[in-house]
């Protein structure tokens, strides 16, 4: 689901990971060997640390709200994520953006000039105010029914809880 991840932030009372680990000594280094670990771990292939990051994701975002009113949800997370992890580019740049939507076969026209339509922007903020209200406060956060994950580290059991869930019916 399409978030603000700002706006989760401010009504959570969070911050960034970047605020709140800065100058903690040793914790870069770590989180640079858990991100090689998780890579090996899940046979990611194909990833480049984002010079450009963090980005303001609005524009990707609202976008993404676009993508599924206009039919090409998936289509349009793969290429956000490739651009972002796999070929990093600057994707809080609209002309970027725009690019990399076309380079990825999507309609980047439509998909931007709907992603300004004010009812996809009064959607995103529902949706996060929907997740806020479930219980996130930061992302990555998963539900399973009424379960909540948070963390790329969670997916294990995330998948374990998605397979009780799926035994239970």
């Amino acid at each position: 689901m399409p978030v603000l991840l700002g706006d989760v932030f401010k009504a959570t009372n969070n911050v960034s990971p970047a605020v709140s680990l800065r100058g903690i000594k040793n914790k870069s280094e770590y989180t640079e060997l858990e991100t090689r670990r998780f890579l090996a771990r899940h046979r990611v292939t194909r990833y480049a640390r984002n010079p450009y990051f963090p980005v303001n994701t609005l524009q990707i975002m609202r976008g993404a709200v676009a993508s599924q009113r206009l039919g090409c949800h998936e289509r349009y997370v793969d290429a956000v994520y490739r651009h972002m992890w796999a070929e990093p580019k600057k994707m809080d740049d609209p002309a970027v953006i725009a690019s990399a939507l076309r380079e990825s076969g999507l309609p980047a026209d439509e998909l931007l000039a709907l992603a300004s339509d004010p009812g996809v922007k009064q959607a995103l903020y529902a949706n996060t105010e929907r997740s806020v209200a479930r219980g996130s406060f930061g992302s990555p956060t998963f539900f399973v029914g009424d379960e909540l994950f948070f963390g790329k580290d969670r997916l294990r059991e995330v998948e374990e809880e998605i397979e009780k869930s799926l035994e239970a019916k």
